[in-house]
């Protein structure tokens, strides 16, 4: 590890549907807060604090569009990063144990070795559109199920 690396400051973040884990590296620092704005909040609130390099949060499910939002408002530099390009990075550097304290450290560590560009925030307009597309092939995909379901049901509950 060069010098540089170490005056660098990256937060990692795994998101989860009820918890944001943190970990600031190289600080060595952990800390939870619920994924919600209360939580976001006090988390930008630290992240002002210690102005990292960067801010990497995994692309979850949507889960973190509202925290990547807010931490653009806060003018923080944010990076949506890939999932799968984590995950391989962590396998790459011989982590096989998965905790969410362990991914939050993974993400940070991606974040100091690639040293990943921020995303930029998509505008409100393009963010909507993208909601609605998801959503419908959510819709078209459990159609696609139920009809699947129904081609083998008995004919009494297929109406159902």
């Amino acid at each position: 590890m060069n010098a540089n690396q170490h005056n660098e400051t990256n937060v990692g973040i795994d998101t989860g549907k009820q918890h944001l884990d943190i970990y600031i590296r190289p600080l060595g620092e952990y800390f939870q807060v619920e994924n919600n704005p209360q939580g976001i909040k006090e988390a930008i609130k630290r992240f002002k604090q210690i102005q990292p390099d960067r801010i990497i949060i995994e692309a979850t499910g949507r889960m973190e569009v509202v925290f990547a939002c807010t931490a653009h408002k806060a003018k923080l530099p944010v990076v949506v990063a890939n999932p799968t390009h984590v995950r391989r990075f962590a396998g790459a550097t011989g982590r096989l144990a998965k905790t969410d304290k362990l991914d939050a450290c993974d993400i940070a560590h991606f974040g100091e070795a690639l040293k990943p560009q921020p995303t930029p925030l998509k505008d409100e307009k393009v963010r909507l559109i993208s909601d609605l597309l998801v959503r419908r092939t959510q819709l078209i995909d459990m159609r696609s199920m139920e009809k699947n379901r129904a081609s083998i049901l008995p004919k009494f509950l297929q109406a159902s």
